[in-house]
C-alpha cells in the first residue's frame, strides 16, 4: 500500500485572470487522481511579476482545494514580492508558506521607524 503523500500543483509564469479556470480544473483533476493526498502543496517558485491577479489566483486555488475536501494550500517557493502582496491584502497569515519561516509582526517595543514626538513645525504641546 502506498503511503499518503501531498498533491503538488506547480504554478509558474505571469498569471492572468484567464488562467483561473484552467488552474482550478487542474487542481480538481490532481485531487481526483490523488484520493490519499494529505495536503495540497503549491509550488510558486516559477511565478514571475506577481500582482494582485496572482493573489486572486492563489485565493481561488485555496477555495477550490477546500471545496474538494483538501485542507487548503501550502505554499512553496513563494517569491518575496508575492509574500509581501499576500501580507498586504491580509492573506499572509491565512496562506501557509512552508518554504520559509514567516517573521512574526513587530511588537510595540521593536519599532524602528517613525516617531511619537511632535511633527516639525507643530507646537508639540496641548
Amino acid at each position: 500500500m502506498e503511503a499518503p503523500h501531498p498533491a503538488v500543483l506547480v504554478v509558474s509564469g505571469h498569471l492572468t485572470r484567464d488562467a483561473v479556470p484552467r488552474l482550478c480544473a487542474d487542481l480538481e483533476d490532481l485531487l481526483a487522481g490523488s484520493p490519499t493526498a494529505t495536503a495540497v502543496h503549491c509550488d510558486l517558485s516559477g511565478v514571475v511579476h506577481p500582482d494582485l491577479t496572482t493573489v486572486e489566483v492563489i485565493a481561488r486555488l485555496s477555495l477550490t482545494a477546500r471545496r474538494t475536501g483538501a485542507p487548503g494550500l501550502r505554499l512553496h517557493g513563494t517569491p518575496p514580492e508575492l509574500r509581501a502582496l499576500l501580507d498586504l491584502v491580509g492573506l499572509g497569515s491565512v496562506m501557509e508558506d512552508v518554504s520559509a519561516p514567516h517573521p512574526p509582526p513587530d511588537g510595540p517595543g521593536t519599532r524602528t521607524t517613525g516617531t511619537s514626538g511632535p511633527r516639525p513645525g507643530s507646537s508639540g504641546g496641548p
